[in-house]
């Protein structure tokens, strides 16, 4: 376990792009051997190397719509679980996959009282790390307020009804030793307290993961969850067109509660 108030920040601000390079350098390397084949040998090639490229071309028009400096779609997408918190900001809270520590940083902005934990597995995919969450808490000023460990979502390391306030944003789908989406869910409500509240963001509407959205709520309650309610997120108008494939935006929802 760290604690934040004595890093030292030795970069600029950065959270990422939840598209990462590899989804556009991979594609363009194998469209651009094709292309050469096409030139080589024979046209047919050709077919192949369109095909590489319009994903390469894809990945990269998305990842422009996430990034802070293009369209934020990021930004945007964070800023609707933080405006769906009815709570008062005083107690605790834990981001489950805190990531770069981009949700985490902003809750201890918007709740000064709060005292706030961020937990993730942090594998090599998606070029987050421990190392750039404490350093972006430390450029933000937030780091004597925020304690970030190594976990996993699936077996999080608290006891029951330990915070008041549980969020993850687009974690859950990525959980690799979990099959059943709907446990990692299950073992996010048991750490809050009764009476708590939560915001849990995911690609809900993604049937193989979580089936009907009705059926995923009937189950949350029967977990003696008082309030549930689901936020189609795939349908804000920030949301741009280009986006909206299953696999992108195009299936998150946002479940908000009070346990």
């Amino acid at each position: 376990m760290t604690t934040l108030a004595d890093a030292q920040p030795t970069r600029k601000l950065d959270y990422g792009n939840w598209v990462s390079k590899n989804f556009i350098v991979i594609p363009g390397v194998i469209g651009l051997l094709f292309l050469g084949l096409a030139i080589l040998f024979s046209p047919i090639w050709a077919i192949l190397a369109a095909l590489w490229l319009l994903t390469s071309a894809y990945f990269a028009c998305a990842r422009y719509q996430f990034a802070q400096d293009g369209k934020d779609v990021q930004g945007q997408i964070r800023r609707l679980v933080l405006g769906n918190l009815d709570w008062d900001g005083k107690g605790s809270a834990l981001d489950i996959g805190c990531g770069n520590g981009a949700l985490t940083v902003a809750l201890a902005r918007q709740y000064p009282e709060a005292c706030l934990t961020g937990i993730d597995y942090w594998g090599g995919g998606w070029g987050y790390s421990q190392a750039d969450c404490e350093e972006n808490a430390a450029l933000e000023g937030v780091a004597d307020r925020l304690t970030i460990r190594k976990a996993s979502a699936s077996a999080l390391p608290f006891d029951d009804g330990h915070f008041d306030l549980v969020v993850s944003n687009l974690v859950f789908h990525e959980v690799k030793d979990t099959t059943d989406k709907r446990q990692l869910v299950r073992e996010a409500l048991r750490v809050v307290k009764t009476g708590g509240k939560f915001a849990l963001q995911d690609l809900f509407l993604m049937k193989p993961f979580y089936g009907e959205i009705d059926d995923l709520l009937d189950m949350i309650r029967s977990w003696g969850i008082r309030e549930v309610r689901f936020i189609e997120t795939c349908n804000a108008a920030f949301i741009p067109g280009l986006l909206k494939l299953p696999f992108m935006a195009g299936t998150l929802g946002l479940i908000v509660g009070k346990k």
